[in-house]
């Protein structure tokens, strides 16, 4: 009787990879990269890479992150509704070079149409640097302080905004001669943009969560003849 072939088992030293590897904290890749691995990832709500660094944040806090983010992103919202011609966004892709595709807490930019500096994708990202970016800085102050704001800076961001929820602080860097240098509050207290005539903001009301206080200063700003001869100017 003639006994059958038993084939030995195949050896498989290693499981296969798959086809597109996963995003990890701390990896070093280009854009094109980041995004091809991002977006095999849609159970990722967020990822950036920063100075070819790829950085994944922690589980958001409600009252350290998500609060201060809501009141931020309502004080640009009623500002954006008051002027035509602006568009802002939360958490949205920003394509600023080859090594750095961020996606901040808040962004605010001048229509591309409107002179803005900045222009969409064909998918529908921001590309270049908005003239206004805001970040809530709970855990991420050393990242946001330090390669973002050299991203932003290089890159020609106008203004930006950083909350800092530990340090009760808000920080507001405006660009001078290439350089950021932090804008200085007038003699109430208020922070008046540079970039967005009538975007003024009470910090200390922020801080404190005195909405009604931050939203009758904005108003204020709004109102202000430097903001309707912007508007005038975008319309144009």
């Amino acid at each position: 009787m003639t006994m059958p072939t038993i084939k030995p088992p195949v050896s498989v030293p290693f499981p296969p990879s798959p086809e597109v590897p996963p995003l990890e904290n701390g990896d070093r890749l280009t854009r094109d990269e980041f995004e091809r691995r991002y977006c095999a990832m849609p159970h990722i709500k967020k990822a950036e890479l920063i100075e070819g660094v790829v950085y994944m944040p922690s589980p958001v806090s409600m009252l350290r992150h998500g609060s201060p983010h809501f009141a931020l992103n309502g004080w640009l919202f009623v500002y954006r509704s008051n002027t035509p011609g602006v568009r802002g966004a939360d958490n949205a892709t920003v394509r600023l070079d080859l090594e750095n595709e961020p996606q901040p807490d808040n962004l605010l930019l001048i229509e591309p149409d409107r002179g803005g500096q900045a222009r969409y994708s064909p998918e529908g990202y921001v590309e270049g640097a908005p003239e206004l970016v805001g970040e809530i800085s709970a855990s991420s102050v050393s990242i946001d302080l330090n390669a973002k704001l050299r991203a932003y800076q290089r890159n020609g961001v106008r203004e930006y905004v950083v909350w800092r929820v530990r340090d009760q602080a808000i920080d507001w860097f405006v660009m001078r001669n290439a350089q950021f240098e932090r804008l200085a509050a007038d003699d109430a207290g208020v922070l008046k943009s540079e970039a967005f005539p009538g975007l003024w903001l009470d910090a200390p009301a922020m801080l404190r969560g005195d909405l009604p206080a931050v939203l009758a200063v904005l108003q204020q700003g709004i109102a202000d003849p430097a903001q309707v001869s912007f508007v005038a100017k975008l319309q144009k």
